[in-house]
């Protein structure tokens, strides 16, 4: 039979170790005056604010914190204890026994332990007043969420300016290639025209040869037959002179008339 609550302090140790261990922090009041539905007020207000009230034997407290807590801490441990066991907001919880304490004198808030440092009375009413996590997360994603809108129109912004510029250098780089091609058109236009040009003049040119070519041989023929003309009235003129010329009746007159 004496096996059995030894066998149950150990258990209730273990319990207490495992609490403080796997607790954010851990909230020391004294309960001392409160009745059972006044604790039971407090245990659900607690409860809301994901914390659980437990009331342990002080010697079995002190036995599971022999090794690894600070003495200070361990010396709250005297008198009427409960132990707020918080997991997740200590400032949600310490609220909720300083607003319980207000309304009910017995109630007393002693200290703490927050991440293994040790709370006095005033440092958790100090906790207590701090916003509670959900009030922090309320407020750090309103600070956020102007920022962040900011920089989404910040982004848009950006973004349509980028589209814009990438249109105007696309609608640049199409104007750019039609100047190019009329530039080239107006040149291929050219140089068709200059080639027709330089093949007219020469065209041109070789009437122009064909006909002072057929100009020098109508000369060429006319001097030949100029030439020719000559030498036929020379020949023609030659014999003239070869044959005697005949006295005429009038000079045979005279003639006679000059022997007489």
């Amino acid at each position: 039979m004496a096996r059995e609550p030894r066998a149950e302090k150990a258990s209730v140790v273990k319990d207490v170790r495992k609490r403080f261990d796997e607790a954010e922090a851990v909230l020391v009041t004294e309960y001392r005056g409160l009745d059972v539905t006044q604790m039971t007020e407090l245990r659900n207000a607690l409860r809301d604010a994901e914390a659980i009230y437990k009331i342990y034997k002080n010697t079995l407290v002190r036995r599971a914190l022999e090794e690894g807590f600070p003495e200070s801490f361990v010396d709250m441990i005297i008198g009427p204890t409960a132990l707020a066991f918080v997991d997740k907001d200590p400032g949600a919880a310490a609220k909720a026994l300083k607003q319980f304490a207000a309304v009910n004198d017995a109630l007393i808030i002693k200290g703490g332990l927050l991440n293994g440092e040790v709370l006095d009375e005033a440092q958790v009413r100090q906790l207590a007043d701090l916003p509670s996590r959900e009030e922090l997360l309320t407020s750090l994603a309103a600070g956020l969420a102007a920022p962040l809108q900011q920089m989404a129109s910040m982004m848009n912004n950006l973004l349509s300016e980028m589209a814009n510029l990438l249109q105007s250098l696309s609608d640049k780089g199409e104007q750019a290639e039609a100047e190019v091609s009329a530039e080239e058109a107006v040149d291929a236009d050219s140089v068709t025209a200059e080639d027709a040009d330089d093949e007219e003049p020469s065209e041109q040119t070789e009437a122009e040869v064909s006909a002072e070519e057929a100009v020098d041989a109508d000369s060429v023929t006319a001097e030949d037959a100029d030439d020719e003309e000559p030498s036929e009235q020379a020949e023609a003129e030659t014999p003239a002179e070869k044959t005697p010329t005949k006295p005429t009746q009038e000079d045979g007159s005279e003639a006679a008339t000059e022997e007489n």
